[in-house]
C-alpha cells in the first residue's frame, strides 16, 4: 500500500505551538492531512506525535494516530527518518503491507493534491522522491561563506561565465518526500544521501516551510492570493 506519513512534535522553538496554529481557519496540520486525503493513490494517512492536542487536530482532519511517538523519538535531537521508521515498523506489525510512504511536513501547508501526484509519479523510478522549487539565489552567483581565512568565498564556485550554462539547482522545500519502502533503513543507516533520489519541482508560492511568525504570515498571504474571490 501506499501511506501518508506526518510527523508532528508538540515542541516548537521558532514558533510555540505551530502545528495547531489556526491557518486560514483550520489547525496548520489540517491542511496536510487533507490534501493527503485528496489524493487518490494515498491509502491512509498516519500521524506520529508526542502531543494531544496535536494527536486531537489530527483525528478530527481525518487522519489515524496510532500511539503517541516515545519521548526519544520527540526530542530537538531526534532525527525524523527515525521517527518515520517507527511509524511504519508499528504499522506492518499490526499487518499493513507497506510499499511507499509518502512523508508530509506539517508545517508546508500550500502543497496541493497534485504536487503529492506528480511525486508519487517520479518516485515509480528511483528510492526518494523530494520536493524542491528554483532557488532565489544560486550558489554559483551569489551564496557565500566564510573561510579560514576569514574571507568570504562562493560556497560552488566554477568556472562557468554564463548563467544559462551552469548545472540547475532546486532548494528542497521539505514538503514532499516519496520513499520507496526499502530504501528507508537505508538512509537511516547511511545516510540520506545514500539513496538514489529526484527532485518533484514546485513552484516557489507553494513551497512556503512555516518555521516562524513571518513565515506564517506570507504563507497565509499566498493561501488566500490563491483562493478565487
Amino acid at each position: 500500500s501506499t501511506i501518508a506519513t506526518i510527523c508532528a512534535r508538540g515542541g516548537s522553538k521558532g514558533l510555540p505551538r505551530k502545528n495547531v496554529r489556526p491557518f486560514a481557519g483550520r489547525p496548520l496540520i489540517a491542511h496536510s492531512i487533507a490534501q493527503a486525503l485528496a489524493c487518490p493513490a494515498i491509502e491512509g494517512v498516519y500521524v506520529s506525535t508526542d502531543d494531544d492536542e496535536i494527536a486531537q487536530a489530527a483525528r478530527a482532519a481525518g487522519a489515524i494516530v496510532p500511539y503517541r511517538r516515545p519521548a526519544d523519538l520527540a526530542s530537538d535531537a531526534a532525527g525524523k527518518l527515525p521517527a518515520i521508521e517507527h511509524l511504519v515498523a508499528h504499522l506492518e506489525a499490526g499487518g499493513l503491507v507497506v510499499d511507499t510512504i509518502v512523508d508530509l511536513q506539517p508545517t508546508s501547508p500550500l502543497r496541493t493534491a497534485q504536487d503529492l501526484e506528480a511525486a508519487l509519479a517520479v518516485a515509480r523510478d528511483c528510492d526518494l522522491a523530494v520536493s524542491g522549487s528554483e532557488p532565489s539565489h544560486s550558489p554559483y552567483f551569489s551564496l557565500v561563506e566564510e573561510g579560514a581565512d576569514g574571507a568570504l568565498h562562493l560556497s560552488k564556485p566554477a568556472d562557468h561565465l554564463r548563467r544559462q550554462d551552469l548545472p540547475t539547482v532546486w532548494g528542497l522545500n521539505g514538503s514532499i518526500y516519496v520513499w520507496r519502502r526499502a530504501a528507508l533503513p537505508r538512509a537511516i543507516r547511511d545516510g540520506f544521501w545514500s539513496v538514489h533520489a529526484r527532485p518533484v519541482v514546485m513552484p516557489r508560492e507553494r513551497s512556503v516551510d512555516i518555521d516562524d511568525a513571518l513565515d506564517f504570515d506570507w504563507a497565509e498571504w499566498l493561501y488566500h492570493r490563491s483562493k478565487p474571490a
